[in-house]
């Protein structure tokens, strides 16, 4: 469906273009798409396939993104499309990878009008990487902030600088998914790189809320030096900045052994030293569930899975000493 022309585009020959849109910064033929299979050349033009156009839609707990500093207990409207600028082994929504995967024409008008019914907060653009469809989005969130609600942002953090500052004043709060602090596993299991990345995280935490997730996948991302490595860059950008680290299970390509409870529990000791909030996902019952003020110890927010009881917070302080916490409620 080319109905939008893209963003962040070169002409390098009389047909040929390059898409700046990513680090990738894709060189596509006439009649071709770039690596994400989502944005095309037709006639020397780049296209974004995916304008208008939704693959899943739900109501979500905010929890579920995850957010835990975010209007915790609240739903979003969830929202995703097609294509990815990562090739990870292990995607757990790779049927949404394929070209020609059937959707439904939806205009940035009806998601900030679907947003705006119920309880939602506002809208979170997920389950597939949202910004291979810049143009999408960027005009769905404009419409969203119109009507006085908060957009979303979960990405694997690949993008340019350029289209990232355009994007920045119409989130509010982004999870961003620092897969390793290893060079070599982005370029190897998700054919991708690792410093785009992380710049991304530097300048998303100077704009808005953020919070950082890292999937521990045993023999490949779960050593003590990674861990450690990635705990001291998220206290770089702020000890009070959430961690998320979750469990993986097999998918897609890859056929490791799940992620033990004690790789997780180590990672949220290592994690604990450096950061006041350190979170466990994809397990039940561990401890990694609470949010507890780093002033008093109190309990501020309990969570069962996405069942939240945020009882402890007064506002954004802490019902029990008044300390200012980093919660956006």
């Amino acid at each position: 469906m080319r109905v939008k022309e893209a963003s962040y585009y070169d002409k390098l020959t009389e047909d040929g273009v390059r898409c700046n849109l990513c680090p990738r910064e894709c060189g596509i033929g006439e009649g071709r798409s770039g690596f994400c299979g989502v944005r095309s050349n037709h006639g020397g033009i780049l296209y974004s396939e995916t304008f208008n156009h939704l693959l899943a839609c739900n109501m979500d707990p905010i929890e579920k993104k995850p957010l835990y500093h975010f209007h915790p207990g609240r739903s979003i409207l969830s929202i995703g499309t097609r294509g990815c600028n990562q090739r990870c082994l292990f995607c757990q929504n790779w049927e949404m990878l394929e070209a020609g995967s059937p959707g439904t024409y939806v205009t940035s008008d009806e998601v900030a009008a679907m947003a705006d019914r119920g309880d939602s907060v506002g809208v979170a653009y997920t389950y597939n990487e949202p910004i291979v469809s810049f143009e999408f989005v960027l005009e769905c969130a404009r419409k969203v902030h119109e009507r006085g609600l908060v957009n979303v942002l979960v990405t694997n953090g690949s993008v340019n600088p350029e289209p990232q500052d355009e994007l920045m004043p119409w989130i509010d709060a982004m999870n961003i998914d620092v897969k390793s602090m290893d060079p070599d596993f982005y370029r190897d299991i998700c054919k991708s790189r690792l410093e785009p990345v992380l710049e991304a995280c530097r300048k998303a935490k100077a704009a808005c809320h953020i919070e950082i997730t890292n999937l521990l996948i045993p023999t490949l991302n779960d050593s003590d030096e990674l861990i450690g490595e990635l705990v001291d860059f998220v206290a770089d950008l702020g000890r009070e900045t959430p961690l998320h680290f979750a469990a993986y299970h097999p998918c897609y390509k890859m056929t490791i052994e799940p992620t033990p409870i004690e790789t997780l529990l180590r990672a949220y000791e290592i994690g604990r030293k450096k950061l006041d909030y350190v979170y466990l996902g994809n397990i039940r019952g561990a401890e990694g569930g609470t949010s507890r003020c780093p002033e008093c110890g109190a309990t501020v927010v309990e969570r069962d899975r996405y069942e939240t009881s945020a009882g402890g917070l007064d506002g954004n302080r802490c019902s029990g000493c008044g300390n200012d916490l980093p919660f956006v409620v």
